[in-house]
């Protein structure tokens, strides 16, 4: 399966931005349904935004509407969430996820079951 490997977590004010990238290992990353989600300590991991396989289509949790875009480049084989407007509620560690993965631990969502894990980049949003 694909190694991911996110970057470009960081500290910010509220009402910043950040973009997040997840480099897609191994495969061509058009192939597959790709997304970000988040976990924050003592939540559940919950999904942020998913593209569909060939990047047709986009998908994005109610939370971040508006706010976060998700888009991949196919050249670099990398995905990214460009996140504006940011609020002390985002703060989460945030890792990016594939399907066709071989993992346990899968989690379906907007049309697409993601079983390929990347290890998470920490992003802390003060007030």
């Amino acid at each position: 399966q694909a190694q991911l490997v996110e970057s470009g977590g960081d500290s910010v004010e509220a009402g910043g931005s950040l973009r997040l990238s997840c480099v897609v290992h191994g495969v061509e990353i058009s192939r597959y349904c790709t997304a970000w989600f988040r976990q924050a300590p003592g939540k559940p991991r919950e999904a942020v935004a998913r593209i569909s396989s060939g990047g047709g289509s986009t998908y994005y949790s109610d939370s971040v509407k508006g706010r976060f875009t998700i888009s991949q480049d196919g050249a670099k084989s990398t995905l990214y969430l460009q996140m504006n407007n940011l609020k002390p509620d985002d703060t989460a560690t945030y890792s990016c996820a594939t399907d066709g993965g071989l993992s346990r631990d899968y989690q379906k969502w907007a049309g697409c079951v993601f079983n390929n894990w990347g290890q998470g980049t920490q992003v802390t949003v003060s007030s």
